[in-house]
């Protein structure tokens, strides 16, 4: 674990009350302090026993207002950005939305960091969504996908592009010492909001039917989330990941849709059932990282496999119905 290597810092987590961030603060809260800038549009954070922790400063703020978070970001010796629309859901509901958050809510955080006097490491969230509708063993360096104009799903994508072409520049131009990671498909408690997993083991838990949209043939790698945070300390930490992007995810982990729902139906010993509907946006076939990167440079590799992560993800949910 490369954790303990951070201590008495102050660390800035936009989107710090989602479900990725929140986790890393768990394992940063003890021996650092943490402000927490986020909008809450989702809250992770008020589950979590270190909620009142001393060394937590909980920010309601919006990445949009440039004013409030150069405010709110001074001090700060690194830098995370988790802030984002995410979800599919939420994304072809409101693409605008998407885009502003995304690209303009970047651009602010970046310039803001770039104000620090000593900042030590900037980490921006990106997607695996980048790499289109078929992505299998997509490396770093694989051409990205845009997506066709008008289908909502790619907003996400694009956006999410735009940030990592804007961050790599801020790179480049001021020397701000920036990392980018790609987390693909990650779960694990204290999920919020949308995803396959968490959505199927609660409804698996009480014996309700699973819905599968589409034919279910769709291919994922799942990543657990403590895998997820393991991979964001070394980029937090590691001098080689400075101005480089990660793909971080599991790539043994893989599974169709339709072979997630029966697994997660078997390990949990659940009576549910499996139906199919029908898909109403465009959807990613296949998506597996290669991760060799992240071993080389990070020597990070996850750890932990689909069916120990559900058992674990399972375990949170029944406490938490």
């Amino acid at each position: 674990m490369y954790s303990h290597e951070i201590q008495g810092e102050t660390i800035f987590i936009t989107g710090g009350a989602g479900f990725i961030g929140s986790t890393l603060i768990g394992k940063l809260i003890e021996k650092n302090q943490v402000i927490v800038y986020d909008n809450f549009a989702r809250n992770a954070l008020e589950s979590k026993e270190f909620y009142k922790h001393p060394n937590l400063t909980v920010i309601k703020g919006d990445v949009l207002d440039l004013e409030a978070l150069k405010q709110s970001i001074q001090g700060a010796t690194y830098v995370i950005h988790a802030a984002g629309i995410a979800g599919i859901d939420t994304v072809i509901k409101s693409p605008i939305t998407t885009m502003k958050v995304n690209m303009i809510g970047s651009a602010n955080v970046l310039g803001a960091a770039a104000t620090l006097s000593s900042c030590k490491r900037v980490v921006c969230f990106s997607t695996s969504e980048v790499f289109g509708q078929i992505a299998f063993r997509s490396e770093e360096t694989s051409a990205t996908v845009l997506g066709a104009v008008g289908e909502a799903r790619w907003t996400y994508a694009v956006s999410k592009l735009a940030e990592e072409h804007l961050a790599y520049s801020y790179y480049k131009e001021k020397g701000l010492p920036v990392v980018t990671v790609r987390p693909f498909n990650i779960y694990g408690p204290g999920q919020v909001g949308e995803g396959a997993i968490r959505n199927f083991i609660v409804r698996a838990l009480k014996d309700e039917t699973l819905y599968i949209h589409g034919d279910g043939t769709q291919i994922r790698a799942w990543c657990y989330v403590d895998d997820m945070v393991e991979g964001i300390l070394r980029c937090m930490t590691s001098p080689k990941a400075i101005g480089e992007s990660f793909n971080i995810g599991n790539e043994r982990a893989v599974t169709t849709i339709y072979g997630l729902a029966n697994t997660i139906i078997r390990v949990l010993n659940s009576k549910s059932t499996i139906e199919f509907m029908k898909q109403e946006h465009a959807d990613i076939e296949l998506r597996v990282p290669k991760v060799n990167k992240a071993k080389e440079l990070l020597e990070f590799e996850a750890e932990v496999d689909l069916e120990k992560g559900i058992l674990y993800t399972a375990e949170y949910y029944k406490g938490n119905k």
